[in-house]
């Protein structure tokens, strides 16, 4: 009987010669739908789960982290575990052979145990690219005029110093840690928060588009394996001039918008006067909204450029006045440890990150169990971001975030009695908060899961004495310092721009609890990170705050997704524990350097490694 009942039966009222033709058009059809539901559910950036970490609702963040979860999946399968790969990898992915020491530099890489993916170098080929269209004479000349350089001679490196500066000995240390394997190169250091190179779009685009007609896969026969031995490059004299630009020559936003694309936002579109005296209008959301899904940041990378969002010209303390500006219009070897995505410096593992200081990376037990943490969100900070006068602190961007997480301003601004001073509430619908009517709401949230508070009202002119602001003080009240180490208690910990980028960002990271991350800084781990992975990106306008604070910690009846927070943030420092150790720094920093020594070098266009190469295999790469 059980034979029976399984087998197929026929189907009643169609004659059997149309059966089959029936059932290939029915598999087809049925087929079809699968197919598109699959399609939709693979590849759509914004669609929403219900079941993947047991979330009680579809909210925008499930979706987003669902998609970052198999972006990171994707991104592992592409290691590579031996040097003949890895150099298959450089060639598919760069054009050309990888540089003259590309196998010692495997070696390296592979006796410190480093996950290889040669989409963590994708930053150091956008650096690169474009000194291809300068001559290696020209390159060598301009690194020996600059102020502050490294330089490796003969496996010894040494530093040329204007004055003294802590990140200078902190990246020769670095050098002095490789330098048994380096070639002889110069290289050039901004010490400045501030990046100093700002090449018109214009002009970047034909070195980009010159340096890209550079690459080609020579035959193994070809190609020179060993750099030239250069003689040592005098100081010349004349030496070259940068010709940087101060701030006499108009506000910084005029130099920024000249990297940025003619057809972009920042060159097209006109923000009415802007009169700090008053709370800012809300953001241009149609230009934030681009780049996020229901409100939340979707592709981060386009979200912090300044060309897209041309709003942040009054959002963000670095474009309304800069601590310092110097900045050139001519492309030079710069090398730094973080830049806007205008900027066209070279960049290196940040100093602060490769120092062992506990002010930058608190301890080495990162926090503990994220089952013992406070669920609150922390922050401390001075006030920093710029020269904040009092005519313009309400557009700098920490001044406005301590200002959003204070539970009593927040109240007064929900009840309509006291406008905010410095931000406006964001479109509650938007954020998918609830209680969206509910008067008090957000600020119950805030009092009972954020700390947050500046340790130092910094403001200009400035004694460096008081820690006050006679113009800020109505608005903020001192708070207490709290160590990196103790921070860690707190399972979410905020990290926002200063006067450029966050020297804690690594530590955080590395930590046991979940970075809110907030910045318009390029780094060189931007490739090796996944938004919504491994940390939690944030807007700089922090119009998305509450609903991540809601989203994560829950309220009034509304559950928090603490698994789902845990689950981040510990991915995050598993991950980071893995691709952001000082070995990783080191492992970049070789590799930078065998491409910059190519770059400087007269034979650059022949130089190449190619040991793993046969002329039989070359033809059929």
């Amino acid at each position: 009987m059980i034979g029976a009942a399984s087998r197929r039966l026929p189907v009643p009222g169609i004659p059997p010669r149309f059966r089959f033709l029936l059932i290939v058009v029915a598999s087809f059809a049925i087929f079809l739908v699968i197919a598109q539901f699959s399609l939709a559910f693979w590849y759509s950036p914004y669609q929403t789960i219900t079941s993947r970490h047991c979330f009680s609702s579809p909210h925008p963040i499930n979706s987003l982290i669902w998609r970052a979860e198999e972006e990171w999946k994707r991104l592992q399968q592409r290691e590579t575990f031996d040097v003949r790969d890895a150099a298959r990898e450089y060639r598919l992915r760069r054009g050309r052979h990888p540089p003259p020491g590309f196998d010692e530099w495997f070696k390296f890489a592979k006796k410190h145990n480093a996950v290889i993916i040669e989409e963590f170098f994708d930053q150091i080929e956008h650096d690169l690219t474009p000194f291809w269209a300068i001559s290696p004479s020209d390159l060598r000349q301009q690194a020996a005029s600059l102020e502050y350089r490294i330089v490796v001679r003969d496996h010894k490196t040494s530093i040329v110093e204007a004055g003294e500066h802590f990140w200078a000995p902190i990246w020769t240390s670095l050098f002095q840690s490789l330098e048994r394997y380096l070639p002889d190169v110069v290289v050039p250091l901004n010490v400045m928060d501030e990046s100093r190179l700002i090449v018109p779009f214009e002009t970047m685009n034909e070195y980009r588009s010159r340096g890209r007609a550079t690459r080609n896969l020579l035959k193994p026969a070809d190609v020179v394996q060993k750099f030239t031995k250069i003689p040592e490059t005098k100081t010349p004299s004349p030496p070259y001039n940068p010709e940087y630009e101060g701030p006499d020559l108009g506000p910084y936003w005029k130099m920024v918008t000249r990297g940025c694309p003619e057809d972009s936002p920042a060159r097209t579109q006109t923000l009415p006067p802007i009169d700090f005296a008053n709370p800012p209008p809300p953001p241009q959301y149609h230009n934030y909204l681009n780049f996020t899904y229901e409100g939340y940041i979707a592709n981060f990378t386009e979200a912090k450029n300044p060309c897209n969002r041309p709003e942040l010209q009054v959002l963000h303390g670095n474009f309304i006045e800069p601590i310092s500006i110097s900045t050139s219009q001519k492309l030079f070897p710069l090398f730094g440890g973080s830049k806007l995505p205008v900027n066209n410096e070279i960049l290196l593992p940040a100093a602060m990150y490769f120092a062992k200081e506990t002010i930058w990376s608190g301890d080495e037990e990162n926090g503990g169990a994220w089952e013992r943490k406070a669920d609150k969100l922390i922050w401390r900070g001075a006030a920093t971001g710029g020269r904040n006068r009092q005519e313009t602190w309400r557009g700098f961007h920490r001044h406005r975030f301590v200002s959003m997480l204070n539970a009593t301003a927040v109240r007064l601004a929900e009840a309509g009695e006291t406008p905010p001073p410095n931000f406006a509430l964001p479109n509650y619908d938007m954020y998918h908060l609830a209680r969206t009517n509910g008067i008090g709401h957000i600020a119950d949230l805030l009092e009972k899961h954020v700390d947050v508070g500046f340790v130092d009202l910094i403001c200009f002119p400035n004694d460096h004495v008081d820690l006050n602001c006679t113009y800020t003080d109505p608005f903020f009240a001192l708070t207490s310092r709290i160590p990196m180490a103790q921070q860690y208690s707190m399972k979410y910990l905020a990290d926002i721009d200063g006067n450029s980028f966050s020297g804690r960002y690594r530590g955080f990271l590395l930590s046991t609890s979940l970075p809110f991350k907030s910045t318009l800084y390029d780094e060189w781990h931007d490739t090796r990170l996944i938004p919504w992975a491994h940390f939690v990106p944030m807007d700089s306008t922090y119009a998305d705050i509450y609903g991540l604070i809601e989203y994560f910690l829950g309220h009034d009846g509304e559950p928090g997704r603490d698994e789902v927070a845990r689950k981040i943030a510990l991915d995050g420092k598993a991950w980071a524990e893995k691709v952001l150790r000082r070995e990783d720094m080191k492992i970049y920093t070789y590799r930078l350097l065998l491409e910059y020594a190519r770059v400087c070098d007269d034979q650059r266009e022949r130089l190449g490694w190619v040991e793993d190469l046969e002329e039989e295999t070359f033809k059929f790469i």
